[in-house]
């Protein structure tokens, strides 16, 4: 039982309110800059120094690869440095990020500044936000993330809108300086003001003393590689990722052809929206319902809405699809720290939300790259995302395996 069950999390002066204030802010501008942004500045760096695209996009590349392989640390990093010093350290790399991009000279400053931007995840990122709404919340756990990571989904709607717009008004320099000064003035004193552990709680969960008196991680990454629960979760999760990535990169590609460029911008508007409402929807009800059932629907949801968007060419019909898909895209990042709670454990929470957020990562990385060569080889999208479809409902049968509880749990001894 945590601190945080002790008290009525649905009363709006719970202080675990204000930390998903805090988590919101932090969601907002890691996705904003860090993932819905990068468009932006392969654009804008290729037109200031004339690199080539593929410069830019090994670069980002290298980041999310970087990214995948630090936050499996992140419950040691929770153990010596401490919650606010981790987020603080996340927020100065970010910041520093864009700050490089906005100034940067030559090519290896590129790669500088995402290596620091990794960094950034590794401190604002979802396991970190995960891991503490987890400690605050038990009876609201699955509001408190969808609010939380309803951040991510403004950042590309609210964020990147703004930053093309300030590109255009008073150069690219000029508007990640400003966007950078505004996310340290909003989310610096949120951070400082209301994030840390709960009152009888001032480590992270799973961590115990040392001789010495430092914090030390209760599990090891071997066993969680060892627990059937922990990889009925992460394979599913990361399967499911991979086909989303893949539609996600490929949807104006597929669309345009058929509905035109204004349709298929539609398109994409609706579907970030209807993430929006999906993850809303879900928070209300998801601490009610069994998340594996939860995962595996959403999951055929998406299946369903690809499978029918491959058989129309009707405007009405793919915009319908596109808000269908939209509706559970931003449920895949809520369901794991919901599953991990429920099957493994709080005493291992950061150690398997890190490890199994590097796995979904690096798998889901090839999702475009899948999808992009099946769709060279046959000349459509038909075979790409009927394989989508497939992985999907695939996807969907794995996280419904639930292993016995014998296996499921990590002992706490």
């Amino acid at each position: 039982m945590i601190a945080a069950s002790r008290v009525d999390e649905s009363s709006l002066h719970y202080r675990g309110w204000r930390v998903v204030l805090a988590c919101f802010l932090m969601a907002f501008f890691m996705f904003g800059f860090g993932l819905y942004g990068q468009g932006v500045y392969l654009a804008e760096l290729q037109r200031a120094h004339g690199w080539p695209g593929t410069l830019v996009s090994t670069a980002s590349t290298f980041s999310f690869l970087l990214t995948s392989v630090l936050v499996i640390f992140t419950d040691e990093l929770l153990a010596r440095i401490g919650l606010r010093a981790l987020i603080l350290c996340g927020l100065s790399a970010l910041g520093a990020s864009t700050v490089l991009l906005a100034l940067m000279q030559t090519p290896w400053q590129l790669y500088l500044a995402y290596a620091l931007m990794s960094v950034g995840w590794t401190g604002m990122g979802t396991v970190v936000i995960a891991t503490l709404l987890n400690a605050w919340f038990e009876q609201r756990r699955g509001l408190a993330l969808s609010l939380a990571f309803n951040g991510a989904t403004c950042g590309g709607i609210i964020l990147v809108p703004l930053l093309l717009s300030l590109t255009g008004s008073i150069g690219f320099r000029a508007a990640m300086l400003a966007a950078t000064l505004a996310m340290m003035v909003l989310v610096l004193p949120a951070v400082v003001t209301f994030v840390g552990w709960p009152v009888g709680m001032p480590l992270a969960s799973g961590e115990r003393q040392t001789g010495d008196g430092t914090a030390a991680p209760l599990h090891s990454r071997k066993a969680l590689l060892a627990n059937a629960a922990f990889w009925t979760m992460v394979l599913p999760i990361a399967i499911a990722l991979l086909a989303q990535m893949g539609f996600i990169i490929h949807q104006v590609a597929f669309l345009e052809p058929l509905i035109g460029r204004a349709s298929a911008g539609l398109a994409v508007t609706i579907m970030a929206a209807m993430a929006i409402v999906g993850r809303l929807s879900l928070g209300l009800f998801v601490d009610r319902l069994d998340p594996r059932l939860a995962c595996a629907a959403s999951m055929t949801s998406q299946a369903a809405a690809l499978f029918v968007a491959l058989q129309s060419t009707s405007p009405i019909v793919l915009l319908a699809c596109c808000a269908v898909y939209g509706f559970s895209i931003g449920n895949m990042i809520t369901f794991p720290p919901l599953i991990i709670q429920r099957e493994i454990g709080s005493t291992a929470f950061a150690a398997a939300m890190g490890l199994g957020t590097s796995i979904s990562g690096i798998v889901s990385a090839f999702g475009p790259g899948i999808v992009g060569l099946v769709r060279s080889f046959t000349g459509d999208y038909t075979i790409a995302f009927a394989l989508c479809v497939v992985l999907d409902l695939v996807a969907a049968g794995v996280v419904l395996w639930r292993p016995g509880k014998s296996v499921a749990r990590i002992s706490t001894n």
